[in-house]
């Protein structure tokens, strides 16, 4: 397992311009729909009341810190009310979509940008052995590509007929939903292998910041959470309906922390994720009512 990747000190590849290294999809992922930018057609400002599936974005959080198990150079600081919660994808069965009137893209609407150049080889190396039994806009990718560069130069995945190139609509005979994540089941793989960075890790965040101690020592804090609207930038609040807040996809049997493992393990190494599952276990194992639990939980 590689270790979680690191900005320099000074140096980050998307600065928030005060230090803090954010996460990819702030500035790549959700491009077409931050401020500052004509947000995709169809895309309308959530009307106040109208979902009221959503239980909001301000409510109180259970954080937790642990040093890397691997590296004494990095700090993880995780969100226990996110990671224990029950949410779980309702892609295909309750999914409203980010875009009124096309729940059948779930999130896929905007396709997805490449986290750097190795995302996007390693991405192209399955998309090598997708057939059209498995991928219904193969002809399409063959003949004129499935990479599209967005305005400002970034490169990400083509957007086809309304949504990424890569999702299958609903009556395609191989299975509706993304071609990739269809070929990672059907050759034994997790689909973190197969799909772009921000599609697997989606709707977990991960984001880095530099902390300087008191004792004129450095350390790189990585925190793991919920990835909610504002992970989008100001756009996010603008899409049609998310899915982390929303109650109808906090029905899962799992909390997020076991059905994540996969990708949890990725972000965060297999011995910092040991830590993380003690930390969880014993949270939901207390006599005592839980401490900010998420409001869009079924109730106990």
């Amino acid at each position: 397992m590689p270790k979680t990747n690191k900005a320099k000190p000074g140096e980050n590849s998307a600065s928030g311009g005060d230090g803090a290294a954010r996460d990819v999809r702030d500035v790549k992922y959700a491009q077409d729909v931050k401020g500052g930018k004509p947000p995709v057609k169809g895309v309308k400002k959530r009307r106040k009341g109208a979902e009221p599936d959503e239980k909001g974005l301000d409510f109180p959080r259970a954080w937790v810190e642990f040093a890397d198990p691997a590296d004494e150079e990095q700090l993880f600081r995780c969100d226990l009310t996110w990671l224990t919660s029950r949410w779980t994808c309702v892609f295909g069965s309750g999914c409203q979509g980010i875009r009124e009137g096309r729940a059948e893209d779930g999130c896929c609407t905007l396709g997805a940008h490449f986290s750097d150049e190795d995302d996007e080889k390693r991405v192209a190396e399955h998309v090598a052995r997708l057939t059209p039994e498995m991928w219904q806009f193969h002809e399409v990718g063959a003949e004129s590509g499935w990479t599209q560069t967005d305005d400002d130069g970034e490169r990400q995945t083509r957007r086809w007929k309304g949504s990424c190139i890569f999702q299958n609509r609903p009556g395609f005979a191989g299975g509706a939903g993304c071609s990739l994540h269809i070929l990672a089941l059907k050759e034994g793989r997790e689909p973190l292998e197969t799909k772009p960075d921000v599609c697997w890790q989606l709707p977990v965040r991960r984001t880095y910041d530099w902390i300087d101690r008191p004792d004129d020592t450095r350390v790189l804090q990585v925190s793991i959470g919920e990835y909610d609207r504002r992970g989008w930038g100001p756009g996010g609040h603008d899409l049609h309906w998310w899915c982390t807040s929303a109650a109808s996809a906090h029905g899962g049997g799992e909390p997020v922390y076991v059905s994540y493992r996969p990708e949890l393990v990725e972000m965060m190494g297999e011995e910092a994720y040991g830590v993380l599952v003690g930390l969880c276990e014993a949270r939901l194992a207390s006599a005592l009512p839980m401490v900010a639990p998420h409001p869009a939980d079924p109730a106990p």
